[in-house]
């Protein structure tokens, strides 16, 4: 039953009805959506479990609908928000929905073999006569209930801050989106974070008075990991589901460093391992945690419902080869740059020495010629993973990766990229 599974997994934060939601549930083909606005170029992983959540319940025989914000993406959600946002122009904001509607289907598609059902409420907004809609929908909302949403609330008590009417509008602009799907397309169930259990309820609300309906929201857990950190936050930056903006390799990285209290958590809100094997590492935590098998599997799985096997593959490959004696040679090169895309570079330009001494001081992998000179000479550095002791060492062409990187290493885990200044 999905009701049972969704509970098991922890994705339930609140509902509305727990036994007509449970009914619902267990009917195939029930419709039930999720928003999602286009403020940014790429959905991250903030957003992947609703994303994931969504197609559980495609796989269990319901008719979920992916909504693009491409109305409300020009307004702005003001919850969870301590400030006003940044209004966006039409343009950009359309280009983003499309850009975040090529992720969704490329997910949809790949976790089910189906295409999504994507829809962009701009489709429906773009031609509402102002009047008509506050004649229609506006009378249908409360003032006193609205300020009472926590939403709206929290910014209005917040000193010096308070609320635009363009965001305060917001949840009527929402609400409309699930009374139009409701009408159009039969959906009767919302889905979102738990910042949006207010205009979750309203949509429902005004289902029930504008079209006599009946409507359910489940609203999922906000996350943070055990230590309190804001889930999603990798040394302060979002991690993105496109790969321009976070490379798959620290994609991965990101989830095999989950902490063990995090771990079998986080393997069953986002991934589609069933109960048996979840329960399995849940075991291997808890008897060989130095092993991080929970976290491979974790980090494998979801690499590959984002980007796919070849991906996962290639980064996988790439971190064996950058951390042990593999031929670097060998290794997909887009997935090697993106591994050391954060490691510490230098381009050399013409003139530059080019001695091993004066890599290992340029890169930050010593303070002194001397200290490099004696890193060599011990055996703790490598260059593209061949141990090289003569600190007088100058590379080649024949030694740059592709043309045009060289992988420097000193012990195990600390990398140097070594670049050519390219022709002008």
């Amino acid at each position: 039953m999905l009701m049972n599974e969704l509970e098991w997994r922890g994705n339930i934060q609140d509902m509305t009805d727990a036994e007509g939601i449970a009914r619902f549930l267990g009917t195939r083909g029930n419709g039930v959506y999720a928003g999602f606005d286009p403020t940014a170029e790429s959905l991250h992983v903030g957003n992947l479990l609703v994303l994931t959540t969504l197609v559980r319940m495609q796989r269990c025989g319901l008719r979920p609908i992916f909504l693009l914000g491409g109305a409300t993406g020009m307004i702005g959600d003001p919850s969870g928000k301590d400030v006003e946002r940044q209004l966006i122009d039409t343009t950009t904001v359309a280009a983003q929905a499309e850009m975040i509607g090529g992720q969704i289907e490329a997910f949809v598609r790949r976790n089910t073999g189906t295409a999504p059902v994507l829809r962009n409420n701009y489709h429906w907004f773009k031609d509402i006569n102002t009047m008509e809609f506050l004649r229609d929908v506006g009378k249908h909302f409360s003032v006193n209930a609205m300020l009472n949403k926590e939403s709206v609330r929290g910014r209005i008590d917040r000193e010096g801050e308070g609320i635009s009417y363009t965001e305060f509008s917001y949840m009527l602009l929402q609400s409309f989106d699930f009374l139009h799907l409701f009408r159009e397309e039969g959906c009767r169930m919302q889905i979102g974070g738990s910042d949006q259990w207010g205009n979750i309820t309203s949509g429902i609300d005004l289902i029930r008075r504008a079209a006599g309906g009946r409507a359910f929201g489940i609203t999922l857990p906000l996350l943070t990991t055990a230590s309190g950190r804001k889930f999603g936050k990798s040394e302060g930056n979002a991690v993105f589901l496109n790969a321009e903006k976070t490379p798959v390799y620290h994609f991965h990285q990101f989830w095999l460093n989950t902490e063990d209290r995090d771990a079998i958590r986080f393997l069953k809100l986002f991934t589609f391992l069933d109960r048996t094997v979840i329960a399995e590492l849940e075991a291997a935590v808890e008897e060989r945690p130095h092993l991080r098998e929970a976290q491979r599997r974790l980090a494998d799985e979801v690499t590959c419902m984002v980007h796919g096997r070849t991906a996962l593959d290639a980064v996988v490959g790439a971190a064996q080869a950058l951390f042990g004696d593999g031929d670097l040679r060998a290794v997909d090169m887009a997935a090697l740059r993106g591994a050391v895309s954060a490691a510490p570079s230098l381009v050399l330009g013409h003139g530059v020495p080019t001695d091993l001494c004066s890599l290992l001081v340029g890169l930050g992998m010593a303070q002194s010629r001397g200290q490099a000179r004696r890193d060599a000479q011990g055996g703790g550095v490598y260059v593209n993973n061949r141990r090289v002791r003569d600190a007088a060492f100058v590379p080649t062409d024949a030694d740059f990766l592709d043309g045009e990187m060289l992988i420097v290493r000193k012990g195990r885990k600390i990398h140097g990229v070594v670049s050519r200044a390219r022709a002008a």
